[in-house]
């Protein structure tokens, strides 16, 4: 089985989105570039971090994500997102009636069940949980093997933490760090 991966772009002080579920300039740093990142043409970054990301991208075969960031994407219309194969949404309410019956989206009651689907989903590749609340109560079970950040000069003050109410301690392992243009790649092996 592929690694459990935590993962969000994230303000300096630690938030993902501002208090009205904002991300706010978050992620310029996905126009600050000339490199294409994907066939739209309109996600441009540095070549630093086209290496970098796109390299993470193709290793993903499955992401896990919260039911309010379903509700706030609109579940990306039935496609997931960045060429991922599968989207498994951790919600008490199932798939919405009606909602795009043939989209590749999984919804299950709770993290050990999503990271277990997830990873059925992903074989060998990489299961992706994205930071907050759900990524932080996976992270709190034990379930996350990598945290990878994306840091933007921001500083919100106040807002959605990436680590979402996570109130333990967590060791993690040194950083490798890359910095790109507007955005510092971070990535730390949980310690174990």
């Amino acid at each position: 089985m592929g690694k459990v991966v935590m993962y969000a772009t994230v303000s300096v002080d630690g938030f993902i989105a501002d208090e009205k579920d904002q991300p706010g300039p978050l992620f310029d740093w996905l126009l600050s570039g000339d490199v294409p990142l994907d066939e739209s043409g309109v996600v441009k970054v540095s070549q630093t971090s086209y290496d970098y990301t796109r390299s993470y991208w193709d290793q993903v075969g499955a992401t896990i994500a919260g039911r309010h960031v379903f509700d706030l994407t609109d579940g990306w219309d039935g496609t997931p997102p960045a060429g991922i194969d599968h989207v498994v949404v951790v919600t008490h309410r199932g798939r919405p009636e009606g909602w795009h019956p043939e989209a590749p989206f999984h919804f299950v009651d709770g993290v050990q069940a999503a990271v277990a689907k997830a990873q059925e989903l992903a074989g060998d590749r990489l299961v992706e949980v994205a930071a907050g609340d759900v990524g932080g109560q996976a992270l709190a079970a034990g379930l996350i093997d990598e945290v990878r950040m994306d840091v933007v000069p921001v500083v919100f003050g106040s807002g959605k933490r990436y680590f979402g109410s996570v109130d333990a301690q967590h060791l993690l392992e040194d950083p490798e760090v890359l910095q790109g243009d507007r955005v510092l790649h971070l990535r730390y092996r949980v310690r174990r």
